[in-house]
């Protein structure tokens, strides 16, 4: 089956990663999955939140947001109450990148991550957390320099791909107009190891079949692979 922009049901988007986007963080990239793009910075802080102080422990949190024109239609600006939605994304970042990380490493500090779509077509917290990963590596890689970290605390690379149902097809990575005719919708997060952070899949429209769910990890097991092949390119230059 041919997609709305030619790709196979088994091919992801195009993907570009740009570090060092921003220039005052310790981390920073911009992501473009298709025309989905998304800024993602990291920044450490020398202080962790209460339930953390004394521990000697660090802590990884993220937040995100779109900006009002990263759809087609003006969003407004979350300024006094964050969505539903919003705070589920951003605590699935969170998780996400802490699953990789031995947070007693980092001591006592923070490692705060900032996800802001600006422009959006499908998939933007997958996109968000594929980046992030990248933006907390050069985070920790600032503190290794800076010599106040002693050990790396990543312990393995992570990303997260869409996949999903559309017209009794499984497909991997939908774009916007896939995401909003699909029977099925489910995001999924692994590391490099191959092993499952998160998966959340729903039925939009009709229940799914144990061979829809296995056809579709399989979909995301090969998309995350090759994101992940695509972040650790960017340490070889």
């Amino acid at each position: 089956m041919k997609r709305s922009d030619g790709r196979s049901e088994k091919e992801i988007r195009p993907v570009k990663i740009t570090r060092h986007y921003i220039k005052y963080a310790e981390g920073s990239v911009l992501i473009q999955a298709g025309e989905t793009k998304v800024i993602c910075t990291a920044s450490v802080a020398e202080n962790v939140p209460p339930h953390k102080r004394g521990s000697g422990s660090g802590w990884v949190t993220a937040e995100y947001a779109m900006l009002p024109r990263s759809t087609t239609e003006r969003n407004s600006r979350e300024n006094y109450k964050v969505k539903g939605r919003t705070q589920e994304i951003q605590r699935l970042i969170g998780r996400a990148l802490r699953a990789v990380v031995s947070l007693e490493k980092l001591g006592e500090r923070s490692i705060l991550i900032d996800a802001d779509v600006i422009q959006a077509d499908g998939g933007t917290r997958t996109a968000a957390i594929t980046g992030s990963f990248v933006a907390l590596r050069d985070a920790v890689s600032y503190l290794l320099k800076q010599g106040k970290i002693e050990e790396d605390p990543i312990r393995e690379n992570l990303a997260a791909i869409s996949v999903g149902v559309l017209n009794g097809i499984p497909m991997v990575d939908l774009n916007y107009e896939e995401d909003a005719g699909a029977e099925v919708d489910m995001n999924v997060v692994m590391t490099d190891s191959g092993k499952f952070v998160e998966v959340q899949g729903t039925a939009e429209d009709r229940p799914f079949t144990k061979k829809d769910l296995d056809e579709m990890i399989e979909l995301a097991k090969k998309g995350i692979g090759e994101l992940i092949k695509k972040q650790k390119e960017l340490y070889k230059k």
